[in-house]
């Protein structure tokens, strides 16, 4: 059963929530306010985060970086604002996905089942489901570690979340609108170019890990072992 945290102080939105995704079989524990929510990960151990922007004690982008200097817990945001710079800086806190209020109950529950499925790695024979090993890479996806030949590689945020996306549909190809989905789990209003510009910072830092970047021209990107071939 899928745990859930719900992190908001409107008592309504909060019951609205546990209310859908009781209704799914997930097991909903609520927090009305920031420090609460930081005290409850440890011992809710949630498997996805609900997250208002707007609480009375902590906001929730100070939140969203406290459980991301301990945790890669997938983070849902919610908020009244609609300032794209908030969407933003939101998402290179390390929040997964962002949803405005008022929203429908039924697409919350539907991103939240597609962060789940995004979150989950592929599993590999004599590989924990946890890690992926491609070409010398290995990425340990709860610990947030990648390492080449056992040498750790520095990541940011999105460069990670890339890389694990292309590596767990290694020899597939994904179309930019399809990484923009997976990876910054949102329409990011058709700048497809962020993509290429964080591809290409992958490609520097993978130079020596015997895994190629694959540019399909005019289709998108794919990872496979062997020559680079851009």
């Amino acid at each position: 059963m899928p745990r859930v945290l719900a992190v908001d102080d409107e008592l309504n939105i909060l019951e609205l929530v546990k209310l859908y995704l009781g209704r799914e079989g997930y097991q909903v524990e609520t927090a009305s306010r920031g420090g609460d929510a930081i005290s409850k990960l440890n011992t809710f151990n949630p498997d996805l985060i609900v997250l208002d922007l707007m609480l009375p004690d902590i906001d929730g982008f100070e939140v969203c970086r406290q459980i991301r200097s301990k945790s890669r817990v997938p983070i849902l945001m919610l908020t009244a604002r609609k300032e794209d710079i908030d969407k933003v800086v939101g998402l290179e806190m390390g929040a997964d996905d962002y949803l405005t209020k008022p929203f429908n109950p039924r697409e919350l529950v539907a991103r939240i089942k597609a962060i789940l499925r995004r979150s989950q790695a592929v599993p590999r024979s004599g590989v924990p489901a946890d890690i992926i090993e491609v070409g010398k890479l290995r990425i340990d996806l709860p610990r947030h570690e990648v390492s080449i030949d056992g040498r750790p590689l520095k990541l940011r945020t999105k460069e990670f979340a890339l890389l694990a996306a292309l590596a767990q549909n290694s020899g597939i190809l994904l179309s930019r609108d399809k990484i923009l989905e997976m990876v910054w789990g949102f329409d990011y209003y058709g700048e497809t170019r962020t993509v290429d510009v964080h591809v290409n910072h992958l490609r520097e830092k993978l130079a020596d890990s015997g895994v190629n970047i694959e540019t399909v021209r005019g289709s998108g990107y794919k990872m496979t072992v062997g020559e680079v071939s851009q």
